[in-house]
């Protein structure tokens, strides 16, 4: 199967909602009803991607039809949360459609956030992700990313902030 490459845009936003939707609802039986609810809310939110896409660089991964079968954010420094540190940009929703899981899509999706973040001097990458995502804390640390912490717990899941330094030439 062929897989393409592409920056996100305006465009996809319905598409990127769609597929978020899909991929994440095979853990509603991992959470309860109510942090069920919460995420669902959440992640069917079309604002949720329109604000993702204005303020971030969106990756995404089509299959040979263009339907987007993978996604990713790279949101830049200076944009600081309650996570995340003002002078780390940092990666927001690495999601793949089951159907295409154990194809690379999310590591290569992973690896262009990275090389994108290298291309503008970023100097430490930052990822947030949960005791859910086992495939994704396998990927980000087969790529040189480290647990910082562990963070707050969310959905009623353990959660751990993951960090890679990119400030070192190559």
């Amino acid at each position: 199967m062929e897989l393409t490459y592409r920056q996100g845009n305006a465009k996809d936003v319905k598409s990127l909602r769609e597929l978020a939707v899909s991929s994440w609802s095979q853990f509603r039986h991992e959470l309860t009803t109510e942090n069920w609810d919460k995420l669902n809310k959440s992640i069917s939110d079309e604002n949720t991607y329109v604000s993702l896409v204005e303020n971030s660089t969106c990756f995404v991964c089509t299959a040979l039809n263009q339907q987007i079968v993978g996604m990713a954010f790279l949101v830049s420094s200076g944009n600081p949360t309650d996570i995340y540190d003002k002078e780390w940009c940092y990666i927001r929703f690495v999601t793949v459609d089951p159907a295409y899981s154990g194809q690379g899509i999310g590591k290569q999706l992973t690896q262009l956030c990275i090389q994108f973040a290298k291309a503008r001097h970023e100097k430490t990458i930052a990822l947030h992700t949960s005791e859910m995502m086992v495939k994704a804390r396998h990927i980000y640390e087969s790529l040189g990313f480290t647990i910082l912490k562990e963070i707050d717990r969310r959905f009623g899941k353990r959660y751990w902030l993951y960090t890679l330094d990119i400030n070192s030439p190559g």
